[in-house]
């Protein structure tokens, strides 16, 4: 058997995923942006953070928090991921650890029953964290959680509770690296995953919506990527780790609950759960 590559779904070789802090009011502009390009996301919210109900923000206030009702008008039913930011918004790392594993479970436990939902995905407040912090992500049930360290690379998450991003979309690459990303040869050897990452509030107060409009248009619509939110996209790497091979390597057996794509000389193949297949 030669070396296998993992694919995404329909055997594409490449992923897209955005991720979003702070639950505040430009997120449904930013939304609307994304469902027009056909991109996809996680919004990472502080649930004792959201705004009294007809609060009205100063003219020229950038960061202005949505208020419960509007945050159920936003996010429900839009396709997006909800995940946890802290409940409070805290430095996790600086908490005692009964502590952080409260303000973690109060977030994911108030989002879920908001929405209905089983909340799995998070982002570091302030992006800061440590190995206790990790420790206490884990034993709440998180699966993953986005730091703020860009790579300015493509390659899959090694530690899905420091999943590292590309790049935030004020970094100067960030078109440089989406044709870089975009132009690639398809069917390359290694699966690519481009993971962008801001603040929505950020695009009023820097007066630059050209920036999240220009990349969303150039990279969506795109039929060799898959558009995808954050947990989905760790649901699906998860689900091809979890493939079960013979001892030559010949038959493949799928466990999971997700059709599985792979390439293997230069063939794509698929394994539909509960499936087991053979190659030569």
């Amino acid at each position: 058997m030669a070396r296998l590559n993992m694919r995404f779904p329909g055997g594409r070789d490449r992923a897209l995923t955005l991720s979003y802090d702070d639950g505040v009011q430009t997120d449904v502009r930013l939304i609307d942006i994304m469902k027009q390009h056909g991109l996809k996301g996680t919004f990472n919210l502080n649930s004792d953070m959201f705004a009294p109900e007809g609060t009205v923000y100063p003219a020229g206030q950038a960061q202005r928090r949505m208020s419960y009702s509007e945050t159920m008008a936003c996010f429900a039913d839009s396709g997006m991921e909800v995940a946890v930011h802290g409940a409070d918004h805290p430095f996790w790392e600086e908490l005692p650890q009964s502590v952080c594993v409260r303000d973690i479970i109060r977030d994911r436990e108030q989002l879920e029953t908001m929405f209905s939902t089983i909340i799995r995905g998070a982002a570091y407040p302030f992006g800061t964290y440590s190995d206790a912090t990790v420790e206490a992500l884990r034993a709440c049930g998180i699966a993953y959680c986005r730091t703020v360290v860009s790579t300015g690379n493509f390659a899959l998450p090694t530690d899905f509770l420091r999943w590292h991003p590309t790049c935030h979309h004020n970094d100067n690459r960030l078109m440089s690296l989406a044709k870089s990303f975009v132009e690639a040869p398809k069917q390359q050897k290694k699966a690519m995953l481009f993971y962008l990452w801001g603040h929505s509030y950020e695009f009023d107060g820097l007066n630059n919506w050209n920036v999240i409009e220009e990349f969303a248009q150039y990279i969506g619509g795109k039929d060799h990527i898959w558009y995808a939110t954050n947990i989905e996209i760790i649901d699906y790497i998860n689900a091809y780790r979890s493939l079960c091979f013979s001892a030559d390597g010949t038959r493949i057996y799928n466990p999971t609950l997700i059709e599985v794509w792979f390439a293997e000389k230069g063939k794509l193949f698929s394994v539909a759960p509960g499936q087991t297949i053979t190659i030569a």
